[in-house]
């Protein structure tokens, strides 16, 4: 049995390039004792790996050149030498970008296909819904009655934000996002009250427009002129949870910061940024409480879904392009 798998060959500066990558063939793993091998059926290509193919210090460690990447993926468990994991199993694990996997069994969470697609414990009951929960609620400390801006809210994570918000009381909620097409699903399936298209104006133009008494939470997936844009809306007392900065990830010289930080001192505002890491504390009240409203319909998610290991890399690079609404998911 042969395994395909995407190696990173060399560090990107700037835009990732193909051939910094190669699909190699592998021969498909035996596991060992207390491992499992899993078939792959989709896996997770997020912005943060941008990150990891860097060799700058960090967060979490850099991709490993000439191996295998890693990543989100929801997978059948095909040969198990564990226990407590069998065959015909469904699990999710981290170790993506190839078609088979061998891990240890308490590297494997086991999912249920009948309770909701495979699909969404990679997105909207996976680490994407997880990072939206946390950093709404706990990072930014929203209340009911605030008022919310989410910048990137047409992506995985800030779909999730905007519609948690709404459904525990916000008293209004404003998105970015980079398409007209994008900002109409914002308001007119997903219940936000106002949407802008960044494309088409100054960041902060539009935001006071949207938002004219200002607003009390910013979830920020984007950095560079959103963030400046809610600092610049943010009300007396207001929070920032950043996210990510998508916006900022394949510079090559350091982006300039915000130019009203100031204006934090006037507000008494707080920044704050996070990782979903730090909070799985929260997984089971997460659950709890997002499970009945994915099943219900009562919260919303789309996929974009790539489809073949192949496309994999081009998958990823369409997530920093911003090709994708929702979460981006390639099926195998």
């Amino acid at each position: 049995m042969i395994n395909r798998e995407w190696h990173l060959l060399s560090r990107p500066v700037g835009w990732p390039k193909p051939e910094d990558f190669a699909l190699v063939e592998a021969e498909v793993p035996t596991p060992g004792e207390g491992q499992v091998l899993v078939r792959n059926a989709h896996l997770s290509v997020d912005p943060y790996m941008r990150g990891r193919m860097s060799a700058a210090k960090s967060y979490v460690a850099p991709f490993e050149l000439g191996k295998a990447m890693q990543g989100g993926a929801v997978g059948e468990v095909v040969a198990s030498n564990a226990e407590g994991i069998a065959v015909g199993d469904h699990v999710l694990h981290f170790l993506g970008w190839r078609e088979y996997a061998v891990l240890r069994a308490e590297n494997a969470v086991k999912v249920d296909p009948a309770a909701a697609p495979l699909s969404a414990y990679l997105g909207v009951l996976g680490m994407t819904g997880l990072t939206a929960y946390a950093g709404l609620l706990r990072t930014a400390a929203f209340k009911e009655g605030d008022a919310v801006f989410v910048s990137g809210a047409a992506g995985a994570v800030g779909s999730q934000v905007g519609q948690i918000a709404k459904l525990k009381g916000a008293s209004r909620v404003i998105g970015s996002a980079g398409s007209d097409e994008k900002v109409k699903l914002l308001v007119e399936e997903y219940g936000f009250d106002a949407a802008f298209n960044y494309k088409s104006g100054p960041v902060g133009e539009q935001l006071r427009a949207a938002a004219p008494d200002g607003v009390d939470v910013c979830f920020d997936n984007v950095g560079g002129d959103h963030l400046e844009a809610a600092i610049g809306s943010l009300n007396q007392g207001g929070r920032i949870a950043v996210c990510g900065m998508i916006s900022v990830y394949n510079n090559t010289e350091p982006a300039p910061g915000p130019r009203n930080l100031a204006r934090l001192i006037q507000t008494r505002g707080r920044i704050e940024g996070f990782l979903v890491g730090d909070h799985y504390d929260l997984q089971p009240e997460f659950v709890a409480e997002v499970g009945p409203w994915v099943a219900s319909g009562a919260l919303k998610y789309r996929e974009t879904v790539v489809e073949g290991i192949e496309n994999t890399l081009e998958a990823f690079l369409g997530v920093l392009r911003g090709d994708n609404t929702g979460k981006m998911v390639v099926k195998l």
